[in-house]
């Protein structure tokens, strides 16, 4: 409280002086007793202030010395308790830093441990993303070379039949197609696929227009994109009714043609984005294959072949199926015939052992009789003395024991 009144009462003191100051000015300046009166009793109040100001400055210096015991006190208290604390911090911090570091070297070696095995398998992965680097770069030239066989027309028309003559030789059998095969008309088309009526012969064209479709992917911007899209469907209609004219021929061809499409992405790309000129395209029974739709298509033309020619043998397959039902019969007379001779054959083998059973019963009489003691004399009878019969009754010297 001492700190701030010192202050206040010096600003008291100015206050009141330049009042004064202000009052005596206004005075007349006659009034010169009037003014020495108040400079007395400013000069007074200046010792009453002097001697206030003395007082309070000795409180002042007593309660500062009074503060400064005490914050010394407080500063020694605070000190000593934030040793303390500071001690124990620092044993706790010992304790969790020896703890951590523990972990910290379990968490390095492990880290390690996983540093290794992550550095084996990224040498793995750099290993297959370098085969698949040489792969992309080996398939890079391959594309190089389609795009320069596509920029080509005689060389593109030239790959799309050889992987057309891949898949119909691959599918179908070799009297089932010609190449190159020359119409009523006089034109030429580039595959016949000898199917009999119905359908008839079907011709397959190659020659899909590459040249706008390529202007059409290689289009920078919107406007470029919509020109390149105008010239691509009109080449496609132009081409679809160039094989519509050309190749659908009453009586000498099937009702429908094949366009065939050298890539599948093409074929997709044909069908989400000018399904109008495929539908046209159906309409004038043409249709559009890609290389998995002519597999199923030529599938699908093997079978039918196959059950057309079946249908055509049926009449020697029946005769055959004669021929081997007679060869059966036969088969089955003579085995007959063998079962009789096996009967006869198993009978005389039953009689040949009865014959053998009972020559060794009498074998073995005749050796009983050989090795018995020869028997006394007997006195001699009247009449001719009878030997003993060795044959059983019923037998003779000539027939086997016990008969037959």
């Amino acid at each position: 409280m001492s700190d701030w009144i010192l202050p206040l009462a010096c600003v008291a003191v100015l206050i009141t002086l330049g009042l004064l100051a202000l009052a005596l000015r206004r005075r007349p300046a006659g009034d010169g007793g009037a003014t020495m009166e108040g400079f007395a009793l400013l000069a007074g109040k200046l010792e009453a202030l002097a001697g206030t100001q003395e007082r309070l400055a000795g409180m002042t210096a007593d309660r500062l010395a009074q503060q400064d015991r005490l914050l010394a006190e407080r500063l020694a208290a605070t000190t000593e308790a934030l040793n303390r604390g500071i001690l124990a911090q620092n044993q706790r911090l010992d304790t969790a830093l020896a703890t951590q570091n523990e972990r910290l070297a379990r968490s390095l070696a492990d880290s390690a441990q996983r540093t290794q095995e992550t550095a084996g398998q990224i040498q793995e992965r750099l290993a297959v993303i370098d085969a698949a680097r040489q792969n992309m770069e080996a398939l890079g030239s391959q594309v190089s070379t389609l795009a320069g066989i596509l920029g080509n027309k005689q060389s593109r028309g030239a790959f799309g039949e050889m992987q057309l003559r891949q898949l119909i030789e691959d599918r179908l059998p070799p009297d089932g197609f010609a190449w190159q095969h020359t119409l009523s008309t006089g034109v030429r088309c580039d595959c016949l696929i000898r199917l009999p009526y119905p359908p008839g012969p079907v011709v397959v064209d190659s020659k899909f227009p590459l040249e706008a479709w390529q202007a059409l992917r290689d289009a920078e911007d919107a406007p470029a994109r919509t020109v390149a899209a105008r010239q691509f469907s009109a080449d496609m209609r132009r081409h679809v009714d160039d094989i519509a004219r050309k190749y659908l021929i009453p009586g000498e061809t099937a009702e429908g043609a094949i366009l065939f499409v050298p890539s599948e992405a093409v074929f997709a790309e044909l069908h989400t984005g000018f399904a109008a000129v495929v539908d046209e395209a159906q309409r004038r029974r043409v249709y559009v294959a890609s290389p998995t739709t002519l597999w199923a298509m030529l599938s699908a033309m093997r079978a039918l072949m196959q059950d057309i020619r079946m249908r055509a043998q049926a009449g020697r397959i029946q005769e055959e199926v004669g021929k081997l039902m007679g060869d059966i019969g036969r088969l089955n007379d003579r085995v007959g015939k063998l079962k009789g001779h096996f009967a006869q054959a198993q009978d005389d083998i039953r009689q040949i052992d009865i014959s053998t059973d009972k020559i060794l019963r009498v074998g073995a009489r005749i050796e009983a009789v050989e090795v018995e003691e020869e028997p006394a004399a007997l006195p001699a009878a009247e009449g001719t003395a009878q030997a003993p019969v060795l044959w059983p009754a019923g037998g003779g010297p000539g027939d086997p024991p016990g008969g037959p």
